[in-house]
Formats: structure tokens, C-alpha cells, sequence
């Protein structure tokens, strides 16, 4: 997915290039820095640092990976936090850029970043990030390129008391544990319909169980996808083409807001039966700002279901129910939740 936070050693992933959060002199240092030179090689890595250095605080240099699984090693300088009235966030803005700009003249296609500054340079961590987040966001809707944040602190997330109160909440009056779940016996007419017993627990029912397993009743037909598309026998890929047709968007507008891959997307633009993952189809359904209902009906048609005995699909119930749309948000929330993200 273009935009993607996780929990993970920077250090073993497999990107197109990695980012080390510098300092000006572009010696090893501790932290992030110094498991970096120390994963690369830190004498060769150390050696190549040497011909760029000096950097000035914001600017990006690049060096190979050595004995990384990156090909490349950007290098940048981010700022010290004083007060934040000292051209922090500007700086700070520029670290992402200047390193984003930096991959893409090197022909890489994805990138690992850490937060940077948030360590011993003192930039609170939760702006650290939404700086972070604002820079890149903006980068990939004009660029392709795959970027990922590595966040080891969930403190560091941007997220509202109001919003967090209100998902936790929501969760807890509406999540049921799965175990318990499991143990609820069906009765024999629902067993009729579902010959398998695990499909609910696996988040994959017929169309039907689509739209009336998530809710608890059956959507209204002015509510329904047919109403929209006119097809009930449609594929996924057909359905979804109609519904961004119907709603006056590009394709570019859309499959960037739903966090997904250019790739991915001509996939399945280009092949009627391809069967995306289920947090692919959410996110379709966020970008296009579905109703719950019209969401249930866009699941059902990639063999999907949502299930209140999963806390993802609890999470993202949420933020549709209260036309919420900001995929981003919901990902720092998922995430936070230790849940996979929206996107593909």
C-alpha cells in the first residue's frame, strides 16, 4: 500500500530504500543511526558517509545499502526541538521530502522511514508524526512510491482523546470475543444457510450473509448496491468501476484515497475475476464513502462479510457509521489497535 506504519527493526526490511535519521556530520551515531551502520557494515558505510559530509539540517544524501536488504541508505539531517518556534516543522517537513524526492530520482519504489528528530533530537512524538504523516501524504498524491513508517511508540500517535473515547466505546458495546462467539450455538435455520459453520468466523459468507450478518437486518433496498449499479450479478471489479463512474471521481482519486497501490488497482480494473483481500475492498468502500449497508453489499460480492466477533471489522464499522472517511485516521487507529491496516 502507498502509505503503510508498522511495528518493525527498520533494518530488516525488504524496500527499495531505508532512511537514516542522520546527523549533520554523518558519523554513527546512537539509536536508529547506529543500527543502521551496524546492519550495513559501519567501516564501508562509514567510509562512503565520509564523501558526502558535511549535511546541512534538512537535507537528504544517499549511500548504498551494503549488506542491508535495502538497495540504498538515505541520509538525512533532521532538527533539534527547541520551542517549535524555530523553523522546526519546516525543517523537519523537508527531511521527508528531500529523502522522498531523493528515492525517486534513484528509481526506488519503496521506502522505510523512521520518526525522525523523535529521539534524543526532543521532537515530541506525536508532532514528530503528524508532520510526518503530512509530508508523505502529500508526496504520494502526486508520486508513486510505497512508504513506510516505522513507529515502535503507539504514543506517538496523533489521535484525538474525543476520537479514541469514542472507538473504544463503540468497540466495547458492539465486539464480541471471538471465543464466545465460537461457542454460540446457531440455530437450525441458520445452520441450513451456512453449511459451513466457520465461514462467519473467517470473515467469508455468500452475498446474502453480506449485507444482513454485519448489521442484524436486511438492507433497505433503496440502500443496496443494485439500487446503484443495476447489476446483481455483477464482479467485484465491474461493480466498483460503475460505482466511481456513478460518483463522478477518477480512477487516480480514488484509489489514492483508498491507500491503495496504482498496481494493485490496474490488477483489477484489467482482470473481472480478481478476488482483492478484504481490507482492500473496506477501503474502496471509505474512499467512495459508502453506507454501511452499501459496504456490507460491496463485501458480499468479493465473498466477504463483516463479523462483529472481529475487532477490525468493529473498528472500521465505526468510522463508516459516522461517515468518516479520512482513511489515514482510521489506519492510526487500526494500528493502534494492533489490527492490519486499510489499503493494498
Amino acid at each position: 500500500m502507498p502509505f503503510n506504519i508498522i511495528k518493525n527493526d527498520i533494518t530488516t526490511l525488504h524496500v527499495d530504500a531505508i532512511v537514516n535519521a542522520a546527523n549533520t556530520s554523518l558519523l554513527m551515531g546512537g539509536g536508529v543511526c547506529g543500527a543502521i551502520f551496524s546492519a550495513a557494515g559501519a567501516h564501508a558505510l562509514s567510509q562512503a558517509c565520509d564523501k558526502l559530509a558535511p549535511i546541512k539540517t534538512g537535507e537528504a544524501v544517499i549511500t548504498p545499502g551494503f549488506n542491508l536488504p535495502a538497495d540504498y541508505i538515505i541520509h538525512t539531517a533532521g532538527p533539534i526541538y527547541h520551542d517549535g518556534r524555530h523553523g522546526e516543522e519546516a525543517l523537519l517537513h523537508s527531511c521527508y521530502v528531500n529523502s522522498l524526492q531523493l528515492a525517486l530520482s534513484h528509481n526506488c519504489e519503496s521506502i522505510a522511514f523512521p520518526l525522525i528528530s523523535s529521539g534524543i533530537y526532543g521532537y515530541p512524538k506525536t508532532q514528530a508524526l503528524r508532520v510526518a504523516t503530512s509530508a508523505i501524504r502529500s508526496f504520494i498524491d502526486e508520486h508513486d512510491i510505497n512508504v513506510s513508517l516505522v513507529i515502535f511508540d503507539k504514543a506517538a500517535l496523533n489521535i484525538s482523546e474525543d476520537v479514541h473515547d469514542a472507538v473504544k466505546s463503540y468497540v466495547s458495546k458492539h465486539y464480541i470475543d471471538e471465543q464466545a462467539a465460537s461457542r454460540r450455538k446457531c440455530p437450525d435455520t441458520e445452520k441450513r444457510m451456512l453449511p459451513d459453520s466457520d465461514m462467519e468466523s473467517l470473515g467469508v459468507s455468500s452475498p446474502f450473509m453480506a449485507s444482513t450478518a454485519f448489521t442484524g437486518h436486511i438492507a433497505e433496498p433503496a440502500a443496496r448496491l443494485d439500487d446503484l449499479v443495476g447489476n446483481l450479478d455483477e464482479p467485484f471489479s465491474a461493480t466498483l468501476l460503475r460505482l466511481i463512474d456513478k460518483a463522478g471521481k477518477k480512477d487516480a482519486e480514488i484509489y489514492r484515497r483508498a491507500n491503495i497501490d496504482r498496481r494493485l488497482f490496474s490488477k483489477i480494473r484489467s482482470h473481472t475475476g480478481y478476488a482483492p483481500g478484504k481490507a482492500t475492498v473496506l477501503a474502496f468502500a471509505v474512499a467512495l464513502e459508502l453506507t454501511l449497508d452499501q459496504t456490507a453489499d460491496l463485501l458480499g460480492r468479493a465473498g466477504f462479510a463483516l463479523s462483529r466477533s472481529r475487532k477490525f471489522d468493529v473498528i472500521v464499522e465505526y468510522f463508516i457509521t459516522n461517515r468518516k472517511y479520512d482513511i489515514f485516521e482510521i489506519n492510526e487507529i487500526l494500528f493502534s489497535y494492533d489490527q492490519p491496516l486499510l489499503g493494498g
